[in-house]
């Protein structure tokens, strides 16, 4: 546990770095969310400040999103972002309350609400991963990461949809849609994706349905829903959060991660996740790396000095999006920053790889997982005849193509597994980001997160899109993305790329562009339900 005096410093620095992470979402002419929902927009900082000052207890905001979600999500039109509902909140939030006027204050994070992707293990609630087939899976123990939060004072406001599966049950999914949850809505406008396929974190927290929410990404689906969200999402190196209880695509790309309104409660969301946990082995190499005051790495001067490379080859797709690349780009050298074009001479050659390297993965970790958490199942196989059985509700949009790869395939002591696994891991990471960070000795690579939400086609799937953000994944490296800009009110993101264990810096980087670029604004669409509801 940490110490007082450590818990005092964050307390007392906080506050000061979340006002101006509150000053990104400046109002707009129309009204918006801020004007509907007294907590709409407040961070971490403002809101812990509160509730030292006795001006909020942890169940009057427990509550208030509480109410905000019946009021947003479950009446029409709902963004569907919340899957469940945790039934102890408010007596949870009553316990941490008795703890503050009892003198104890936890962390930052004492009496926050946060929300929970619905594929992490958080009792008393199920845990799906948006499939009917675990519908009735109620893990008997939280998940390594819930109890890190649990611990830090955390209030676990309930579960968000997801992508069924993580995305990998088909290569023609749609994103956001779970056979238990339906699909999920993007906020700024409901015709749109919430990409994914942590849809429901980024749309609920873009919302306000709770101060914070936890994302699991494999390949980007922590950062293209928070950027399609206009938030903060951060996947962090493979290895410093711990993923035992979360149901798993691959030991070796997947991780939670924070997503968030601001880079602040990114920071101190971070803090609160790490560390090393004996059932996950991967958890041991961030012994010595995870520093655990992320949240003192904010500095509104960090890009002064940096040295910072363009990926342009990511570029080049949309109009838009290069526009506000350059705009960017602008920001960071007007603070002080060196920023030069840069380019991972690997890129892409891992592609084909990748999508080998997890259907071997998912077999093995999801049965593991299935085995050692007590689920109703306990194979791929009888998942899979479960879709077959309720084809109706499960494969009524798409099917289970990537389910049959991976039951094909055999145990990961294959040297065929092993060689791509190794190839790809090194093409991403030391002949990839790390090559062209060397190259010219730079602090991070930057380029578009991807491009602003698209239409959501229930008939087609998702689109192929250009993102910026695979060879993080693959070499599972940190990535952060940070809202940068729109394209005719939908939000883009610019994503922050480093070699392993360098989040600090990341942070550093991502919160100094944010506090300039200010372009963070909260979702309009609320504002229109909650008038037309009042005159209904």
């Amino acid at each position: 546990m940490r110490s007082l005096l450590f818990v005092a410093t964050l307390l007392a620095v906080l506050p000061a770095c979340q006002r101006d992470a509150d000053a990104t979402a400046s109002a707009p002419a129309t009204p918006s969310l801020a004007t509907s929902f007294a907590y709409s927009e407040i961070g971490i900082g403002e809101l812990q400040s509160r509730m030292e000052r006795g001006a909020l207890s942890s169940r009057a905001l427990t509550q208030a999103y509480l109410d905000r979600i019946a009021v947003v999500d479950d009446a029409g039109p709902k963004l569907n972002a919340v899957i469940e509902l945790n039934p102890d909140a408010i007596r949870e939030a009553d316990a941490l309350d008795a703890e503050r006027q009892a003198g104890r204050v936890r962390s930052p994070l004492h009496g926050i609400p946060v929300l929970i992707k619905d594929n992490i293990d958080a009792t008393p609630m199920v845990n799906s991963a948006g499939s009917l087939a675990l519908a009735d899976h109620r893990p008997k123990q939280d998940a390594f990461v819930v109890q890190r939060l649990r611990a830090a004072g955390a209030v676990i406001l309930g579960k968000t949809n997801l992508s069924e599966w993580a995305n990998f049950r088909s290569m023609h999914s749609v994103s956001g849609w779970s056979g238990r949850g339906g699909l999920t809505r993007n906020p700024y406008a409901l015709d749109r994706s919430a990409c994914g396929s942590s849809s429901g974190t980024g749309s609920a927290i873009s919302a306000s349905l709770a101060a914070a929410g936890i994302g699991t990404e494999t390949d980007g689906s922590i950062i293209c829903p928070a950027s399609v969200a206009g938030l903060v999402g951060l996947k962090p190196t493979v290895g410093l959060v711990s993923r035992n209880g979360v149901i798993p695509i691959s030991s070796q790309q997947d991780t939670p991660g924070p997503m968030t309104r601001s880079v602040t409660d990114a920071a101190i969301l971070l803090a609160a996740m790490v560390g090393r946990d004996a059932n996950d082995m991967l958890t041991a190499g961030s012994v010595g790396r995870a520093v655990f005051d992320y949240p003192l790495h904010l500095k509104a001067d960090g890009l002064r000095g940096a040295r910072i490379g363009v990926l342009r080859q990511k570029m080049g797709h949309d109009p838009a999006v290069d526009a506000a690349m350059e705009r960017a780009i602008a920001t960071m050298r007007k603070a002080g920053a060196v920023v030069v074009d840069a380019q991972i001479p690997t890129e892409g050659q891992w592609k084909a790889g990748e999508l080998d390297a997890l259907t071997w993965e998912f077999k093995a970790g999801l049965e593991h997982y299935l085995a050692t958490r007590g689920a109703p199942m306990r194979t791929l196989a009888e998942i899979m005849d479960f879709n077959r059985r309720n084809a109706g509700e499960e494969m009524s949009y798409f099917g289970q193509d990537l389910f049959e790869q991976a039951a094909a395939k055999g145990p990961l002591n294959d040297p065929l597994y092993r060689e791509t696994r190794s190839s790809i891991r090194r093409l991403a990471g030391e002949q990839g980001i790390d090559s062209a960070l060397q190259a010219q000795q730079l602090d991070a690579l930057i380029a578009p997160s991807g491009p602003a939400a698209w239409k959501a086609d229930m008939t087609n799937g998702d689109p192929d899109i250009t993102t910026g953000y695979s060879a993080a994944a693959v070499a599972g490296y940190p990535s952060l993305t940070v809202p940068m800009g729109e394209q005719q009110g939908l939000p883009l993101g610019v994503v922050f790329m480093g070699s392993a264990w360098s989040e600090p810096r990341l942070l550093e980087l991502g919160y100094a562009f944010e506090q300039l670029s200010k372009a963070r604004k909260p979702p309009q669409f609320l504002a229109t339900v909650a008038a037309a509801k009042k005159k209904g």
